[in-house]
């Protein structure tokens, strides 16, 4: 007898997504503060980061669908926008931590604003691993697959454990008197 598989990822445990997280969000983030850095001599800081915001938020959702918390496929445009709600919460904490930057000192260095600017990132960015663990991904993650339990009274080993995927039916009426 053949035993379900699903075509999904499972879904990592907090500590495995975390780190996950980490990794992919912490790189786009690492190299999105050198593009801020850049791209603002060029343009005003606040332009310059909503930029690099935007397209780091784009990518950093495909990455977190696919590897990080184990969606299995690309992002729907459902989690892009909520994506970018807390993206744009994260846009605004790192404005603000530079803006409070500039009235403290009158000019600062470049390492001081990657450090600040870094520092506000780290702590927008565990506000949003929290939104999109519980909020943006958790649903597609439960609709996705379903975890059946079955007590088998002649094993030993105890309840058998199963995931099932879901799939669409074929709503062609001859398809379904084939697949019978």
């Amino acid at each position: 007898m053949e035993t379900a598989q699903s075509t999904q990822q499972a879904a990592p445990g907090a500590f495995a997504a975390f780190a996950r997280f980490v990794l992919c969000g912490g790189g786009v983030g690492l190299a999105s503060s050198f593009a801020v850095a850049s791209l603002g001599s060029w343009l005003p800081w606040a332009l310059a980061n909503a930029l690099i915001t935007v397209g780091s938020t784009l990518l950093s959702t495909e990455l977190h669908a696919r590897f990080t918390f184990g969606a299995g496929g690309r992002a729907t445009w459902r989690q892009h926008a909520q994506s970018a709600g807390s993206a744009a919460a994260a846009y605004a904490v790192t404005c603000m931590a530079m803006l409070l930057l500039q009235q403290l000192v009158a000019t600062p260095g470049a390492v001081l604003e990657q450090v600040v600017y870094l520092s506000a990132s780290a702590l927008a960015g565990v506000a949003r691993f929290a939104v999109l663990r519980l909020v943006v991904f958790a649903r597609n993650r439960s609709q996705a697959t379903a975890t059946i339990r079955t007590a088998h009274a002649a094993s030993p080993a105890g309840p058998v454990h199963a995931t099932v995927a879901r799939t669409s039916a074929p709503a062609d009426p001859a398809a379904l008197c084939r697949a019978a």
